[in-house]
């Protein structure tokens, strides 16, 4: 029963790290600025919206899943 919703738990957890990031409850080391990680320090504020809407994802699927 547990194995039909690996996905959503998987989705939940990163969903939850994403927002805990992006509102900065948790810690994320930013690489220095060089061209090579440069992305990276961009994306960090995406966290904000990006979290919750993978969190709301995952409810959504594992609600509407047949299991």
């Amino acid at each position: 029963m547990i194995a039909a919703y690996i996905d959503e738990v998987i989705m939940f957890c990163a969903g939850l790290w994403m927002t805990g990031v992006g509102f900065r409850y948790l810690s994320f080391p930013t690489p220095d600025q060089s061209a090579k990680n440069a992305w990276l320090a961009n994306i960090v504020p995406h966290f904000k919206w990006m979290g919750p809407l993978l969190l709301i994802i995952a409810i959504v699927l594992a609600i509407v899943s047949p299991a």
